[in-house]
């Protein structure tokens, strides 16, 4: 599995041309995604391709190869050299510039088409930079208009891009009417925006500037006092087709396209084409969706002849066993029927073709979705690894409990959805999560420490299990974090150096008396036990059973560390003891370390001796 958050930007080539700027990135470009170029006159030690030309030379032999260039080069030089080779914004790759000491990271050129602004952030991101992303929508914090459907599966219509951008740049009214497809975007718009939704706001009640269409229809675009129009398509219709055996293909397009025209929808919006099994080899249907990219699914008779339909026929039954295949076939796909059967025949194309066309409520991605499984540490932000950073700032949706989200809210990106919620709803999150990676979408469930040290991973796996996953789709990426036993030790020394456990004293999910037998195991064992969720405001006794038992088998002196929100700004560390803890403030944000009998406080520092001193060398 490539577990990379590149991924979807691959392949990037990456341009350095000294040691300098090829160690700048070289923690970059270990990416299996990332191809390292350096002239052939630096050795470099890590695997990196070279080229023998000028780089002018080079890049013109590679730049239709790649998705995405990464220059480690000044900005100057690299517009001097990628200004030949650019065409057209909707084809150029992304690229983006880094500076000399990888400092900061700049989106240069195709920003939304060829989301080098996402790029930027996720770089940035994984090697620390700042990034400095220049675009209109960037910096209000508005999702860019003209590539933010693509996360849906939508298509691109016709329409003035560009006058209906420099609208929203001037945050002038933007007029949206939205037909069909999510409504997720809508619902994550920072509080101050200028799209107008036809709500009777009495601050909006100028005149449009722009209009955005989202719909299956297909609309002439008519000048209204130059008004800029665009249009977006989501993937919300299904074709039904019923054809004889060996239809021409052309045909069956010319049914399609007619159809569509007819009822002026947008051959954009089509997601897939739906028939009986007994065409699931039919040539001509299986080109069409080949060449469209179009999904095909087929059912049984039985399963078409139990769907109610407007224009049944008794000889479809007689030839196939149901009484329909077009209509049938589009309402058990799409479940809205907005075009009756139409029947098409030529005097110079083989064949027949009957097409019903049906509207889903959800649209079509046709992207495999996946799940990013991670832990952020404490919740400072320097203490979240790369890897988790760029997992978040790429993910298409972010979900966690309210607290987490808010302490990693730094790393979002304007086109993003966040969803958060209460501590106590980890089910529903799953569930959500899980939801929404089936459709496509790529997601990440946060979680504080590591995610599968009492954290999400586990819920989320789980659930996947009871739903029949296949280990496969949607895809899942682990990305671990410190967990709260580390970041507690650390900020009281080394108390954690010889055999150690972690309890939880919830009993939410585990009966007490399971959890009372642990404690007392872990005591009786010599073990340093670390304890999560020590008391809540309805849960107090747990934590006195717990220092009860441990009396039993440690001295009174026992060394026990109790920090609260360790990393963040409202940290507390107290070192203690056993016979004392129960005198200092201990909620369900606090971690407890109690030591065994060998742990001591020394000068401030809670260290367990990990025993090397007490062995003899050998000479």
């Amino acid at each position: 599995m490539n577990n990379s958050c590149f991924e979807q930007f691959a392949p990037i080539a990456a341009i350095a041309t000294n040691q300098q700027t090829a160690q700048a990135i070289a923690s970059l470009t270990q990416d299996p995604n990332i191809t390292l170029w350096l002239p052939s006159s630096i050795e470099f030690s890590t695997d990196a391709q070279h080229y023998d030309n000028s780089l002018r030379e080079h890049l013109a032999t590679i730049w239709e190869q790649h998705q995405a260039f990464v220059f480690c080069l000044a900005a100057g030089a690299v517009v001097r050299l990628i200004a030949p080779l650019l065409q057209h914004k909707a084809q150029d790759p992304a690229v983006v510039v880094i500076d000399a000491r990888g400092n900061y990271v700049i989106s240069l050129c195709s920003g939304h088409q060829g989301r080098a602004d996402i790029l930027t952030q996720a770089i940035a991101t994984s090697i620390g930079a700042t990034p400095i992303i220049t675009g209109a929508a960037h910096n209000l914090s508005l999702p860019a208009i003209d590539t933010f459907g693509y996360i849906y599966g939508w298509r691109k219509g016709e329409g003035d891009w560009t006058g209906v951008m420099a609208a929203i740049a001037k945050q002038e009214r933007i007029e949206v009417i939205q037909e069909a497809g999510c409504m997720l975007w809508r619902e994550h718009l920072p509080t101050q925006h200028s799209f107008d939704f036809g709500f009777t706001d009495s601050q909006i009640q100028a005149q449009p500037q722009a209009r955005i269409w989202i719909s299956p229809t297909k609309r002439k675009i008519v000048p209204q006092n130059n008004l800029p129009v665009v249009h977006w398509h989501p993937k919300v219709l299904w074709i039904g087709l019923g054809c004889e055996r060996n239809t021409s293909r052309k045909l069956i397009e010319q049914a399609i396209d007619e159809t569509c025209q007819t009822y002026h929808l947008a051959t954009e919006a089509i997601a897939g084409i739906a028939s009986i099994d007994l065409k699931a080899d039919e040539t001509g249907i299986v080109e069409i969706c080949q060449r469209r990219n179009l999904i095909f699914k087929t059912f049984t008779a039985e399963q078409l002849n139990q769907v109610d339909v407007p224009t049944p026929s008794a000889v479809v039954k007689q030839e196939v066993g149901t009484f329909s295949v077009a209509e049938a076939a589009a309402i058990l796909a799409g479940k809205n029927l907005l075009v009756s059967k139409q029947i098409f025949k030529s005097d110079d194309r083989s064949g027949a073709v009957t097409v019903a066309i049906a509207q889903t409520d959800q649209e079509y991605i046709g992207r495999t979705g996946k799940l990013y499984l991670v832990g952020i540490g404490p919740g400072n932000l320097n203490q979240i690894t790369p890897a988790a950073k760029t997992a978040i700032t790429e993910a298409d949706v972010v979900i966690g409990y309210r607290l987490y989200i808010d302490l990693i809210a730094s790393l979002k990106r304007p086109e993003q959805i966040v969803e958060s919620s209460p501590i106590t709803q980890e089910q529903q999150r799953a569930k959500r999560a899980i939801e929404l990676a089936q459709w496509g979408l790529t997601v990440a469930v946060v979680s504080s420490g590591d995610c599968g040290i009492y954290g999400m991973a586990g819920l989320v796996l789980e659930e996947l299990q009871a739903t029949g996953w296949n280990g496969k789709s949607p895809q899942v990426q682990v990305f671990p974090g410190i967990s709260a036993l580390q970041s507690a030790a650390s900020r009281v020394g080394a108390p954690l150096m010889h055999d150690f456990c972690a309890i939880s004293l919830s009993d939410l999910l585990t009966p007490w008396e399971m959890i009372q037998k642990r404690l007392t195991a872990a005591a009786s064992g010599d073990f340093i036990t670390v304890l999560y969720n020590p008391r809540s405001q309805t849960r107090t006794q747990q934590i006195v059973t717990a220092q009860e038992i441990f009396a039993q088998y440690r001295q009174a002196d026992t060394p026990v560390a109790i920090v609260h929100g360790a990393y963040r700004d409202d940290e507390q560390v107290i070192l203690t003891t056993i016979e004392k803890m129960l005198e200092q403030p201990i909620d369900m944000l606090t971690t407890v370390i109690i030591g065994n009998t060998t742990t001591r406080n020394h000068a401030g520092w809670m260290i367990t001796p990990r025993g090397y001193l007490g062995f003899a060398t050998e000479n």
